[in-house]
């Protein structure tokens, strides 16, 4: 067993918690590669349309989304991404380190194949009608097979980051056990049909501008084929990719995910399933405020709640069913040379083996009791929650009842927590000074919460 704990100090960002700085940049981020990925997909087939059918009037088109791909995905793709890496470094250590020790031969050729789709990208706009159609032609399809490239080797670490799917993994540390997994093609699938959506829904907000009558009624019925391929596709893909979660996940699907968002998801995907019906059948009335609109909704609607929804599925673990969220290594992992964090924190607790605990809190005292409650709350449980009573997502106190009573809290620490009995929460065994040093810190939270404790319950009545 190890002498300390390796963690790192713990970075908290009020009323939202560490995590969802990464979840809120990602989904930015996902909402522009994804974008790109479908957008060089449009590309590709509406110019081979275009060359075998002698429709130069249709490259007009791929020019203007291709100068706007370049600002929407390229500049904010490429802005939003090393913001992942920044904000996952400091909210979750471990948890890209257990990803980079996996994948690191993964994501470099990921990032080989990215600079191809840049490089690609900027040849296609800028060589448009300088170099003869053929060859522009197998430039783009080169830009396409790139950009899906991109996707096919980040799902795996996507996927892993659910869980591994067999236990070979946990003896052999190997990449390609943790890379094709039974979650893998259904996630590959999902995504896939989430790209041409999202690239037909975007590619009608310059569609709608374009002058020529017959070129746009074309091409906008050819986004909404694109669009409803996508949309079929994808509801494909989800029913297998449920088929392939792990018990814990599906446990938190149907307990919280579906009651939640599952009507919300409903009533986007056939929103969006009539929009493409509608932009089929009368082309001509597509309006760029419309399609506009119908992005903005796919995004904050569709997109958001379905990548939080999938965060959350594989809770209480951040990567491969080893890892928790809190960043603690939940079991031992042989072929990566992983030791379990658990028994030493039964034994010792976090206090005297955390590295970066302040000298006065080694011990609980009376007197330091609330402080080091804090520490090891802030430590073990706002990776996923914020503490603030009236904060918006996942509150700590709301968990709770907004109860002040110490006794009450503690009884689920030492209940529920301790033995490890809720699936999506992690278990933590901690020493009994340490788990009423956390109860009063928590208690504390919900000192004259009262008028929240009362729209909580407001809002929970509502709900039934």
């Amino acid at each position: 067993m190890p002498e300390h704990l390796g963690l790192y100090p713990h970075w908290y960002v009020p009323a939202i918690g560490s995590a969802w700085v990464m979840g809120i940049i990602g989904t930015i981020h996902v909402l522009a590669s994804h974008t790109s990925v479908g957008a060089s997909w449009l590309f590709a087939l509406l110019e081979t349309k275009a060359v075998r059918e002698n429709k130069p009037e249709l490259m007009e088109y791929i020019k203007k989304y291709g100068m706007f791909l370049l600002v929407f995905s390229y500049i904010i793709g490429s802005i939003t991404g090393p913001g992942i890496w920044y904000s996952v470094t400091v909210a979750s250590p471990r948890g890209i380190s257990g990803l980079i020790h996996n994948f690191v031969w993964v994501w470099a050729t990921e990032w080989v194949f990215f600079f191809v789709e840049v490089i690609g990208v900027y040849a296609l706009v800028y060589l448009l009608g300088k170099i003869d159609p053929r060859t522009h032609l197998k430039l783009t399809w080169s830009f396409a097979v790139a950009s899906w490239a991109t996707m096919i080797l980040i799902v795996p670490i996507l996927s892993f980051m659910m869980w591994p799917g067999n236990e070979r993994w946990y003896e052999t540390g190997s990449t390609f056990d943790a890379a094709f997994n039974l979650n893998y093609f259904a996630h590959l699938g999902v995504r896939t049909a989430f790209m041409f959506a999202i690239a037909g829904a975007v590619g009608g907000i310059l569609a709608a501008t374009m002058k020529n009558r017959e070129v746009r009624i074309e091409i906008t019925r050819f986004l909404s084929k694109m669009g409803l391929a996508g949309l079929f596709l994808g509801v494909v893909m989800w029913l297998w990719y449920l088929q392939t979660l792990p018990e814990n996940a599906r446990i938190v699907m149907e307990t919280q995910m579906a009651p939640k968002y599952g009507p919300f998801l409903a009533a986007v995907l056939l929103g969006t399933l009539l929009y493409f019906l509608w932009t089929a059948w009368k082309p001509l009335q597509l309006r760029q405020g419309v399609a506009v609109a119908m992005t903005v909704v796919i995004a904050l609607f569709g997109l958001w709640p379905e990548e939080r929804s999938r965060e959350s599925l594989r809770k209480p673990y951040v990567a491969g069913q080893y890892i928790y969220s809190n960043q603690l290594f939940a079991r031992d992992v042989p072929g990566k040379g992983v030791t379990s964090d658990l028994p030493m924190i039964e034994a010792k607790g976090v206090l005297q083996t955390h590295m970066f605990v302040p000298a006065d809190l080694r011990t609980v005292t009376p007197e330091n009791k609330v402080r080091a409650g804090e520490f090891l709350t802030k430590t073990l449980c706002t990776n996923c929650h914020s503490i603030e009573p009236d904060a918006k997502l996942r509150a700590l106190p709301a968990r709770f009842g907004f109860s002040d009573d110490p006794v009450m809290v503690k009884a689920y620490l030492d209940g529920a927590l301790y033995h490890g009995t809720v699936p999506y929460m992690p278990r933590l065994p901690l020493p009994e000074a340490e788990r009423e040093a956390m109860a009063a810190y928590i208690a504390s939270l919900s000192k004259g919460a009262a008028p929240m404790l009362a729209a909580h319950d407001a809002l929970q009545q509502g709900a039934h």
